[in-house]
């Protein structure tokens, strides 16, 4: 869909969901105390209707039979807004852990709030890693995730080839990189950040959280793949971690 080049994804991937988890909750208040005056009591029906939801919180409380928490929304056409969770298998996931990722979308004109966005929800999901990118950068991400009989192919830019999920070791470790990344406390022992001698200028960019992970801001402006010093900088990021994407050898 055209809207979706003007928006801003932010992904987070988490322990899944089990029974009446909070979490969804905790995340859509999240979502509203970074984004002022954005209210998420709406979601879509069977139709495809956007319909209110009149008791929210007791609504996000049920357990789902499916696991994950269902689509919210702020029903405002000019600067939608979105949040919702699916639980992955646990055959899919990394280290045969089953994980919840949650998906949000906010407008990329709002990436200034971005920063309190991604560090609200992820917290509140407990998350071990995440991201928010402009739509587009995120799609060019997921090319670099290669494999030779499932997904064949050379990653776009000259950016390195990433390992699927399901390849990971652990759960922790950071699939790819992002414009803002969140890392928890374990994925940043994980990839081995911060050095303060090597990480001067992410650490310029960069602020610990309540709970003991970062939010990391890989480059001044929203992330583009057309723009070669953003690339550069994704090479640089890279070269750094190469825990990411499950590149090194432990």
């Amino acid at each position: 869909m055209a809207f979706m080049h003007n928006t801003l994804t932010v992904r987070i991937h988490a322990p899944a969901m089990i029974g009446a988890d909070r979490r969804p909750l905790e995340m859509a208040l999240g979502v509203e105390r970074a984004l002022p005056g954005t209210r998420l009591d709406w979601t879509v029906s069977d139709e495809q209707q956007v319909v209110r939801i009149p008791q929210r919180d007791a609504w996000l409380a049920k357990a789902r039979s499916g696991g994950g928490f269902q689509l919210l929304c702020n029903n405002d056409e000019g600067r939608p807004v979105t949040l919702f969770g699916v639980d992955g298998p646990e055959r899919l996931g990394p280290g045969g852990h089953a994980l919840l990722e949650v998906h949000a979308e906010l407008p990329l004109e709002t990436s200034s709030l971005a920063t309190a966005l991604l560090e609200n929800v992820a917290e509140a999901a407990r998350g071990y890693w995440g991201h928010a990118t402009p739509f587009d950068a995120a799609v060019q991400a997921s090319r670099q995730v290669r494999d030779p009989v499932r997904k064949p192919g050379s990653p776009p830019h000259g950016l390195p080839a990433l390992k699927l999920t399901g390849q990971l070791r652990a759960p922790e470790i950071p699939h790819y990189l992002g414009w803002l990344n969140y890392w928890s406390e374990a994925a940043a022992q994980a990839i081995g950040f911060p050095d303060a001698a090597r990480d001067a200028e992410l650490l310029s960019r960069s602020r610990r959280t309540p709970a003991g992970g970062w939010v990391v801001q890989l480059t001044e402006a929203p992330l583009d793949y057309d723009n070669p010093e953003h690339i550069e900088a994704l090479r640089r990021a890279y070269e750094r971690f190469p825990a990411i994407g499950g590149r090194d050898s432990r």
